[in-house]
């Protein structure tokens, strides 16, 4: 894994959306552009909000990159597509800075102490230089109201792809995480940040929290330490799935459907073997399904039917009964005692029942016609059942999209 942390502003180093029947436009009336403040009966305890978002690649957010902004900025000709609007730049007031700044994100929502990105869309060997500026413009100033003090200094941590056989479509710019917290959160409650093993594609990155504070007895304390994993999980497609060593065609994964499906045993094996070590789990980020019915606008995509397959698989790995009929998942005829059930809580739909809600928006058609809830927050249940859990929302405007085909979401969590 690259890591890189600063102290200052300086630099210092220690696939297109699947076409689908246009629909008529939906979107939630609730507003969901601002935080949503936990009821007065909340824990009384100190709390911490985990932003997730795909911003489908970095580069619209680096300076350097000046091609890439330039298709942005261009897009309001009049020969631009139809949802160009979105990719204007949205109205910033003072203290936000550039329009595509995550740093000006971070000061519209009070500065979060975590944000999870996914597809950062960077080449392996690009890595120490692209990361490098992504931390320094963390880390400057908006403007001479912003004051880069310890609780608005962040580091960073990236998990990119080094598996040369899976990874070949653009040139190697495809997936890659990134954490990115808070300087004083992670130095009071960070053991440590890392990979996993069974994975080379730059999907997942885990933080593992202490159980109290630097410098405080551990015993004093009595809820369980969390983990939080950043989570891009594979999308299925009938493409060939190779050997990460060799590149020949996968003995048992021959598909990226296949894949996918191993993806999710072995995602739920890390959150199971965290929870026995003692941790309760936070599970961010795209998981690349739309769990039932609700999750899909204007319909839930069933062709080909090994989609339907791929979501009755997450439904019965992470989710018990309980949990499934609540959010009227699709779980098939799959037996779920045959399979080991981590048994989450999909924070969302815990919350706000059948509410509809979405995360991905495709490009095509007009904002809200064709969109899925395919980025998600999922907890362990005692987690939720401690009443830990204090809030969650989801940012579906154009504006927090930005750039990306996503838009950001969060969760509000008791320590």
């Amino acid at each position: 894994m690259a890591r890189w942390h600063t102290t200052t502003s300086n630099k210092e180093v220690s696939p297109p959306p699947l076409k689908r029947k246009r629909g008529q436009a939906l979107d939630s009336p609730r507003a969901s552009s601002t935080l949503q403040q936990p009821s007065s009966s909340s824990p009384s305890r100190y709390a911490f909000r985990v932003f997730s978002w795909n911003i489908n690649g970095i580069n619209t957010f680096l300076s350097s990159t000046l091609s890439t902004r330039k298709f942005f900025t261009e897009s309001t000709k009049t020969d631009a597509p139809p949802n160009a609007y979105r990719l204007h730049k949205p109205p910033e007031q003072a203290l936000l800075g550039e329009p595509y700044s995550l740093r000006a994100f971070l000061a519209r929502h009070d500065w979060p102490e975590v944000l999870f990105l996914q597809e950062l869309k960077i080449k392996l060997q690009d890595g120490p230089a692209l990361l490098s500026e992504l931390l320094s413009a963390l880390n400057t100033p908006l403007n001479a109201a912003d004051n880069v003090s310890d609780h608005r200094t962040y580091t960073l941590d990236a998990v990119l792809p080094r598996d040369k056989h899976n990874v070949k479509a653009f040139g190697g710019r495809m997936y890659g995480v990134g954490t990115i917290m808070r300087a004083d959160f992670a130095r009071k409650w960070v053991a440590t940040v890392r990979e996993v093993d069974w994975d080379t594609e730059g999907r997942v990155s885990v933080v593992e929290m202490r159980g109290a504070p630097e410098g405080q007895d551990e015993n004093e304390l009595t809820t369980k330490p969390l983990a939080l994993l950043n989570v891009y999980a594979v999308n299925g497609t009938t493409q060939p799935y190779r050997c990460p060593l060799t590149g020949d065609t996968h003995p048992s994964c021959l598909t990226r459907h296949d894949r996918k499906l191993a993806f999710h045993s072995l995602l739920r094996d890390e959150c199971l073997s965290l929870e026995a070590r003692g941790f309760c789990v936070v599970v961010a980020g795209d998981v690349n399904v739309a769990r039932g019915p609700a999750d899909g606008q204007p319909h839930l995509r069933t062709l080909p039917e090994q989609h339907c397959l791929d979501r009755a698989d997450f439904n019965t790995k992470f989710f018990g009964e309980e949990d499934n009929k609540r959010a009227g998942a699709y779980v098939g005829t799959q037996d779920e005692t045959n399979e080991k059930c981590l048994d989450a809580v999909d924070v969302f739909r815990a919350k706000y029942g059948m509410e509809k809600r979405y995360t991905y928006y495709s490009y095509y058609g007009e904002w809200g016609s064709s969109c899925d809830r395919v980025d998600m927050v999922f907890v362990s249940k005692q987690l939720w059942d401690d009443g830990r859990v204090l809030d969650t929302g989801i940012l579906n405007t154009p504006q927090e999209c930005g750039p990306s085909d996503h838009v950001p979401f969060w969760v509000k969590v008791a320590l």
